[in-house]
């Protein structure tokens, strides 16, 4: 009989002791570690005659047929195929996270419609019943005759229906509803979140069955249960928006078998999610004219140039220690950038508030917004209006220089689609543009100095 061993692992990171910390020692989390027993066998009664000989399993690589037609599947909303990588694969295991009522369960749904006509779908869920779903079906006018729904919350009866049943694809609904009965733990605990998971897994790899899991979020916004869980799946989806606001991104975290660069953009209305085709549009829509704070960026995701609006408040502080504000970029990177500016060019910021926002829910990761953000604290802080017309994008050195940046000629074919008439960018980057091609003025600097005297 397998000895019984109790083990701590941190909720946050999956970290894992033996012994019980108020502090996770890996990530520095209070209070995260949770206790599991964890099941041993005894070395010595391992024999050597029980072990399987699988070498009957192992294929030549060459021998494997894997073509691209046979292993992907359309979902029917190509915002999310291309987070995918171009479709879902065959077995792959997704876990889709976000925020409750953020839009999970419905994009699902909605795409049991379309993949609906050509292959068969087991829908389990564990948190509705089926005529809640059935509900929620036919406000979304999903009536496909090839959808099945299953309320249940053990694991092992699902995976056994999969076994029989052999749908082709399955979505789970959420795995923090499912259990183990052999596992004492309660629903949406480490241990079952984990075994659950890996259950599915092995029901996926076997049957060749793609699967749909959706994960809970915890108050910071990852995906509620151990780390592990998402090293055990072949791709990590997040939803992420503000249930006040009508636009959602689908953002991958981990893909197996694409690129982790892309984003879905899609709006929420009353029959559903609808894609968003033209992202920039939808970032620049009710921008302000002739109001100074405010400069237009060009960032890349994926293979996709998005127009994204930077507004920055320059205003006198009140407090013994102005505020710092930054929603949608990252803080030290602000930082950085106001020191930059009063080191080398002589504005000084030490008694005021400053407050930059990225309107759209967008989160600027790349530093080719440095030159924006640059622009819209010069601009509210002198008063001083960029044009509405005017896109700017570079990385800011901390010596004041404009360094090149990745993926210009894009940048600059995607401003001039937009509207724009004036672009500010390094001038490094224009080694490699032929600027006749475009009916855009473009403008090369080397320093942020240079780019104040354009504006």
């Amino acid at each position: 009989m397998a000895k019984v061993k109790t083990s701590y692992v941190c909720a946050n990171c999956g970290y894992e002791t033996s012994k019980w910390n108020g502090k996770c020692p890996n990530c520095g989390e209070w209070n995260t570690l949770e206790e599991v027993e964890v099941a041993v066998k005894s070395a010595s009664k391992a024999r050597a005659g029980t072990i399987k000989d699988i070498s009957d399993n192992i294929v030549n690589v060459c021998s494997v047929d894997a073509s691209y037609n046979e292993i992907r599947y359309a979902t029917g909303l190509k915002e999310l195929d291309r987070v995918l990588g171009g479709g879902l694969v065959k077995g792959s295991l997704v876990l889709l996270g976000g925020e409750p009522g953020i839009g999970k369960s419905t994009m699902l749904l909605q795409i049991c419609q379309s993949m609906g006509d050509d292959h068969t779908i087991l829908y389990v869920s564990g948190e509705e019943s089926i005529r809640q779903i059935k509900l929620r079906a036919d406000r979304l006018g999903v009536n496909s005759e090839n959808l099945y729904l299953l309320a249940e919350n053990d694991c092992e009866k699902i995976c056994a229906a999969i076994v029989k049943e052999k749908p082709e694809i399955v979505i789970i609904d959420s795995i923090q509803t499912m259990s183990i009965s052999e596992i004492s733990s309660a629903q949406g605990s480490i241990t079952q979140v984990r075994e659950c998971t890996n259950l599915f897994m092995h029901t996926a790899k076997s049957e060749e069955v793609p699967m749909f899991i959706v994960g809970h979020v915890n108050k910071d916004g990852a995906i509620a249960g151990p780390k592990v869980m998402e090293h055990i799946v072949d791709c990590v989806l997040y939803f992420e928006g503000q249930r006040n606001l009508s636009y959602r991104i689908l953002r991958a975290v981990k893909n197996r078998f694409g690129s982790t660069n892309e984003i879905g953009v899609f709006e929420m209305a009353d029959s559903g999610l609808m894609e968003v085709e033209n992202p920039s549009m939808m970032m620049l829509e009710g921008r302000p004219t002739n109001v100074s704070g405010t400069c237009v960026a060009c960032i890349m995701e994926g293979s996709r140039p998005i127009m994204a609006e930077v507004q920055a408040l320059v205003s006198k502080s009140s407090f013994s220690a102005p505020r710092r504000t930054a929603t949608g970029i990252d803080y030290y990177r602000m930082a950085i950038i106001i020191a930059v500016l009063e080191k080398r060019l002589g504005y000084f910021f030490g008694g005021l508030d400053v407050y930059i926002n990225i309107v759209g829910g967008l989160k600027l990761d790349d530093t080719a917004a440095d030159l924006s953000v640059a622009l819209a604290l010069f601009s509210s802080l002198t008063d001083k209006v960029v044009s509405d017309k005017t896109i700017a994008f570079g990385e800011i050195g901390l010596g004041g220089e404009l360094r090149t940046i990745s993926h210009a000629e894009q940048r600059i074919a995607e401003a001039e689609r937009m509207g724009f008439e004036k672009c500010i960018l390094p001038a490094h980057a224009l080694k490699a543009i032929d600027v006749n091609r475009y009916n855009i003025k473009i403008v090369g600097v080397r320093s942020i100095k240079d780019a104040f005297k354009e504006i």
